[in-house]
């Protein structure tokens, strides 16, 4: 899921490509994640966010402001609940109190 130094490779349909990184952490590292994770609550607070810290963006990746390990964990508690409500047939969960730390 991720690429790393692998500059711009295409990105498959209905994915997107994202940086996550802060300045003491090495720079940025490339991901790429599934578009409808743009509409999980969790991430619509972390792009508002994003658009505060650097307005959108004209090209290129959308720059997420979190560290990479903030980024993983919020892209595994996304999966774990996309993987939960396949399992189960009820409605999905709001969002749990359980959110990025400083993003």
């Amino acid at each position: 899921m991720e690429g790393k130094g692998k500059g711009k490779g295409k990105v498959k349909k209905g994915w997107m490509a994202v940086r996550v990184g802060e300045e003491g952490e090495g720079g940025f590292r490339r991901f790429t994640m599934p578009i409808s994770y743009l509409y999980h609550p969790q991430f619509e607070r972390l792009l508002q966010a994003a658009k505060e810290l650097y307005g959108y963006p004209s090209s290129g990746p959308l720059i997420l402001p979190c560290s990479v390990d903030e980024f993983l964990h919020l892209r595994w508690l996304i999966e774990k609940e996309e993987s939960h409500s396949h399992h189960h047939h009820h409605s999905p969960r709001s969002s749990s109190s359980s959110s990025l730390h400083s993003c």
